[in-house]
């Protein structure tokens, strides 16, 4: 079970109580690694997780779900310079950004780097988060009230 769907389940059953955050409403991206998403078809359980955080939207990218775009990074492209054409994060990066979204979530460590390589090469103001820590954030700010 991958901690996309067990957290997605405790928040579910109401094991997990999350609270909105204080000020606006931000859009997120969520950008689908490839073991999760191609490999064992793993789609839902992370989008539902982000939509059940007060205050959060869900911006999708043109490249999502069964068609998402591979950051590279668990294919060992983290460890690769490509010499032609556009770096695979900096592309996926701009994908990400071009939603409008504030942040990008993904739930996978390679996806994170990789993105977040893509974020800075393209001077973007756009963070990048596991859905964990997103979750995490909302559930600390539920224990404080």
């Amino acid at each position: 079970m991958h901690h996309t769907q067990l957290l997605n389940r405790l928040v579910r059953e109401g094991r997990l109580k999350v609270a909105p955050p204080v000020g606006e409403a931000r859009a997120i991206t969520y950008h689908d690694p490839c073991y999760l998403g191609r490999h064992n078809q793993v789609y839902a359980p992370p989008r539902e997780l982000l939509g059940a955080l007060p205050g959060t939207s869900l911006a999708e990218m043109p490249r999502s779900g069964e068609t998402a775009m591979c950051c590279g990074g668990g294919g060992a492209r983290v460890w690769m310079e490509e010499k032609i054409g556009t770096r695979i994060s900096t592309e996926r990066a701009r994908e990400a950004a071009g939603t409008g979204a504030a942040a990008v979530a993904t739930a996978c460590p390679f996806c994170t780097t990789m993105l977040s390589d893509g974020v800075a090469a393209n001077g973007d103001d756009v963070e990048v988060l596991d859905v964990a820590q997103l979750l995490l954030a909302g559930v600390r700010r539920g224990h404080e009230g």
